[in-house]
């Protein structure tokens, strides 16, 4: 990480679409996102996810950041608002990992081979929908079973930018899959 570069630079490099930029602004203030989260909410697993929460919003807002200077500010307002919602609507992600799907046992009828055939398509379909990076990063983790700092050296990227690029590959995925689950009628 280049320190001598200021956060609003890097705020205008991930406006003109820098993933570099982003991922160094993630490695500048994971630590202080944590705590902050951490002291919200006093469960450090909780934090991890309000803090892939935040920095998912913060890349989804970074327009919205009116005074790039202060980006750490309005990063740490994010951060204390999604921990506030996260605490007090008592919302729980459970993220299952992609691997619980093949826990399911080997069917013994050609329908549920067709069935299991049908599921894999549309698990195909649905990871068309992320971004190279966030495939390769819900692949390695939830496929190979590789941890986020492994991840972090294999795609040159911080671990937790890792984390918040399985979030939302995760979380496209889920509404992929619920839109299939809808339009065939499944339980």
């Amino acid at each position: 990480m280049d320190k001598g570069e200021t956060d609003a630079a890097l705020v205008e490099a991930v406006r003109r679409g820098s993933k570099r930029a982003f991922d160094q602004l993630v490695r500048r203030h994971l630590r202080t996102a944590h705590a902050v989260a951490t002291a919200k909410l006093d469960n450090p697993a909780d934090a991890d996810d309000v803090c892939q929460e935040a920095f998912i919003r913060a890349l989804e807002r970074i327009d919205d950041c009116r005074n790039p200077d202060a980006f750490r500010a309005w990063l740490m307002a994010i951060v204390r608002n999604t921990a506030h919602n996260w605490r007090d609507k008592g919302r729980v992600r459970a993220a299952l990992p992609l691997e619980a799907a093949a826990d399911v046992a080997a069917p013994e009828d050609p329908s549920a081979e067709a069935e299991r055939a049908d599921l894999r398509e549309r698990l195909r379909e649905a990871m068309k929908h992320l971004t190279e990076l966030q495939r390769r990063v819900l692949v390695l983790h939830d496929m190979e079973g590789w941890k986020h700092a492994e991840i972090a050296d294999k795609l040159g990227i911080s671990a937790g930018s890792s984390r918040v690029h399985l979030h939302v590959a995760r979380r496209t995925m889920r509404k992929r899959l619920a839109a299939f689950v809808a339009a065939e009628g499944l339980p």
